[in-house]
């Protein structure tokens, strides 16, 4: 895997942290509208959305190589005039979530994917490895990393949004 895509993951995660880590719970629970979430429930969707893209790259490493895989344009996802709906399987809980217990999931879910990379052969190329996205279709490893962090990018500019209104 190439250092860039490790940095991506890793400025993303520590702009998330960095987002949240002087919240009280009030202000991680606060929905500004019925429809939109919480904090801490984007946080949890994060946690469940990293989970899902680990189980797809961890298969996607133990298939066969590809040869001719079309690198996909993804960057829509950073476009948050452009609304997309989640399945429920990544619909957060609605139930509250203390700071302490977001951090953990956030560290689990982070640390279950760098288990998966670092566990790979040295000689695995994740360019030439793919997965089916249901938005994307086939897309390969380095790019479900790279979507990865601008998903997580994208709820980060949410989470800024829901802070400024609530200043």
């Amino acid at each position: 895997m190439d250092f860039i895509e490790y940095d991506l993951l890793f400025e993303s995660r520590n702009q998330l942290i960095g987002e949240i880590s002087e919240l009280d719970d009030k202000t991680l629970d606060h929905r500004p509208a019925p429809d939109v979430w919480s904090i801490a429930q984007i946080c949890h969707h994060l946690y469940l959305t990293e989970q899902v893209f680990t189980d797809v790259i961890a298969h996607g490493i133990r298939e066969r190589d590809y040869t001719n895989i079309i690198q996909k344009n993804i960057y829509l996802v950073s476009d948050r005039t452009k609304k997309f709906a989640s399945p429920d399987s990544l619909s957060p809980s609605s139930s509250p979530f203390p700071l302490s217990n977001i951090m953990d999931l956030l560290a689990e879910s982070r640390d279950r994917l760098f288990q998966v990379l670092y566990e790979m052969d040295a000689d695995t190329r994740l360019d030439k490895k793919k997965a089916k996205h249901p938005l994307f279709g086939d897309l390969s490893l380095d790019q479900w990393i790279e979507l990865l962090s601008l998903h997580e990018q994208r709820h980060i500019k949410q989470i800024q949004e829901i802070k400024s209104a609530l200043i």
